[in-house]
């Protein structure tokens, strides 16, 4: 099955930024995709977030993830549970350790098994701004290209590529929907 998943960030809906879009155009590529919404979005919890993601999705082969954000940050443990190895996985905005504009949010681990996580997905790709506003930045990205591999594409200038609180709409994302397998 043929399916892609948008994972939102905090403080989000399905209905926010590119995600409506990006789903449109996958549908376009002939993918069934969810947009699940995610609870108590402006507290992200692995705890919360993780079972949902499990519950109510199913992963194949032909599976592509796509988070923003936090729904990036939660793509990490997602991946350490998995039981087959998706096709993509792509983290906008992604990061993976606390810095003074994205700590303590609990949606990050201390310790990550980065070699299940390597082992559980085909391809990951990293898109990282240089001037994101809670630190999601390129060196974010950087941090799990080195520890992941993959491919990281650093977009200049582009904040955080979606956000309510800096009324940064991108509404649409099209560079993003050439990512996808």
């Amino acid at each position: 099955m043929k399916n892609a998943i948008i994972i939102h960030g905090a403080g989000g809906t399905p209905q926010d930024h590119w995600y409506p879009w990006l789903k449109t155009e996958l549908e376009r590529k002939g993918y069934i995709v969810q947009i699940p919404q995610l609870p108590k979005s402006e507290d992200p919890r692995i705890s919360e977030w993780l079972p949902v993601l499990r519950k109510d999705t199913k992963f194949t082969k032909e599976t592509i993830v796509v988070g923003h954000s936090a729904g990036a940050a939660i793509l990490l443990p997602l991946l350490e549970t998995l039981t087959v190895k998706i096709k993509q996985a792509i983290l906008v905005s992604g990061y993976s350790y606390a810095t003074g504009e994205n700590g303590g949010d609990g949606i990050l681990k201390l310790n990550y098994d980065w070699a299940k996580i390597r082992g559980n997905v085909n391809e990951i790709i990293f898109v990282n701004s240089d001037n994101d506003p809670w630190g999601c930045t390129d060196l974010q990205g950087r941090r799990m290209l080195d520890l992941l591999g993959g491919v990281q594409i650093v977009m200049k200038g582009q904040g955080h590529m979606g956000s309510n609180f800096n009324k940064q709409e991108y509404e649409t994302f099209p560079f993003l929907s050439r990512l996808v397998l």
